[in-house]
């Protein structure tokens, strides 16, 4: 099997020259299109810190835009797979919805155990994924008709499933998932003046921040191996610092809250499975392969067709997923859960810089794009923001976002 040589970073410098010669100059380039999500999201947060004198970034609001957008950045990390493979996918709010009534008929009516039901739950999402996926896969049918025609078909079926009303309470492990926190396993340590945190919730975030940086560090030798451009090492680590602080600020206000919140922890491992599956496993360059050019990944063995139905398979577990994290924060299945909530998944994954014509888009952006939008609702309900204001700003911000990536394209072209 060929190895892939990994990306370019995003920050670069002029290679040194082969042969041994003098070091060239190095010159520092920043990579806008893959970069300025970040910049922006942090942008974002700037003004609204300081809109809300401060309280955007109070331990329990950081707490707050976690748990009130877990969903949404579930379900934006299967769109930015069916996105890149060239696709959208219309119906997974009425999934949500469908699957929180499942749930709540086979645990709530039922009386089922809530693992099985949880399990149950996941492979009913599977399968709906595995009907859209035939259609579109082996069938030949656009994605957007098929999807479409899903979020009227599972919506009705939610309807029909509940009777047109909410069933509840939820076990009270299924409510802990979704709106439930870490315990003070090792005790509270004081903190000087920002007070008290739970030790284990700090460990865990030093964990995550040496995870980082002995994979950036890998992934920049690595680089120099495949004798690709680097960033400056004192660049380098102001990166692996950066990210250090942020990291390290967020789990000390929420610690300083009610420690973790375990739908977090459940993000985390999403994040990370995905990231190795789309950057190190095969069938994740397939995805890359199949979205940026179809007929050369037929030409190259990829079997496109399964690649698309396994996606689709995949989307309807997230959205499943989803479904039971929403109606365990609600404590109950609703009808009308789920309401568009594909428009913000599919602008969580658009903002976080994946293409309009696909082979484009990180696991990282599309969380990064989901919480541009958490940041947005949550920062503009606290300025006392009218609805409408809401929605045009979150329209403007996606209009933005995809007027960006087609100009960064437009100047690429012309470059070359």
């Amino acid at each position: 099997m060929t190895s892939v040589a990994p990306s370019n970073a995003d920050l670069a410098v002029d290679p040194v020259p082969a042969g041994g010669g003098p070091e060239a100059p190095r010159r520092l380039r920043l990579n806008v299109r893959q970069s300025g999500i970040y910049f922006a999201f942090a942008a974002i947060v700037v003004l609204f810190t300081i809109l809300t004198g401060g309280d955007l970034l109070a331990p329990q609001n950081i707490s707050n835009i976690v748990v009130q957008n877990s969903y949404i950045l579930i379900l934006a990390i299967g769109m930015i797979l069916v996105i890149i493979a060239g696709h959208i996918d219309l119906s997974v709010g009425s999934i949500v919805a469908a699957s929180g009534a499942f749930a709540a008929v086979m645990m709530v009516n039922h009386g089922w155990p809530w693992p099985v039901a949880l399990i149950a739950t996941l492979i009913i999402g599977g399968l709906i994924g595995a009907w859209q996926g035939y259609w579109v896969a082996y069938f030949g049918i656009p994605a957007f008709i098929v999807t479409l025609a899903g979020m009227l078909l599972f919506r009705a079926v939610t309807l029909t499933v509940l009777g047109n009303r909410g069933i509840g309470p939820f076990p009270d492990q299924v409510r802990t998932l979704a709106n439930g926190f870490s315990e003070g396993y090792l005790g509270n340590i004081g903190l000087g003046p920002l007070g008290g945190a739970d030790l284990l919730s700090l460990l865990v975030g030093v964990v995550a921040v040496g995870a980082i940086a002995v994979t950036q560090w890998r992934a920049r030798s690595a680089r120099l191996r495949y004798e690709q451009q680097v960033e400056a090492l004192p660049v380098f680590v102001a990166k692996i610092a950066l990210a250090a602080l942020v990291i390290m600020f967020v789990v000390i206000q929420l610690a300083r809250f009610k420690n973790l919140p375990w739908v977090l922890v459940l993000l985390a491992a999403l994040v990370i499975g995905y990231s190795l599956l789309t950057n190190r496993a095969v069938f994740g360059r397939q995805i890359y392969a199949v979205g940026g050019n179809l007929q050369a990944a037929t030409l190259s063995g990829v079997k496109v067709k399964s690649v698309i139905f396994w996606i689709f398979v995949n989307m309807g577990v997230l959205a499943a997923l989803a479904g039971i994290i929403f109606a365990g924060r609600l404590n109950q299945a609703n009808p009308t859960a789920g309401d568009q909530f594909e428009l913000d998944a599919i602008a969580a994954a658009f903002i976080g810089g994946a293409a309009v014509q696909g082979g484009v888009g990180k696991v990282v952006g599309a969380i990064t794009g989901g919480l541009i939008m958490g940041v947005i609702n949550n920062g503009m309900s606290l300025i006392g923001a009218q609805t409408e204001s809401v929605m045009f700003v979150k329209g403007a911000v996606l209009l933005a976002a995809v007027a960006f990536d087609v100009w960064t394209k437009r100047r690429a072209g012309a470059a070359r």
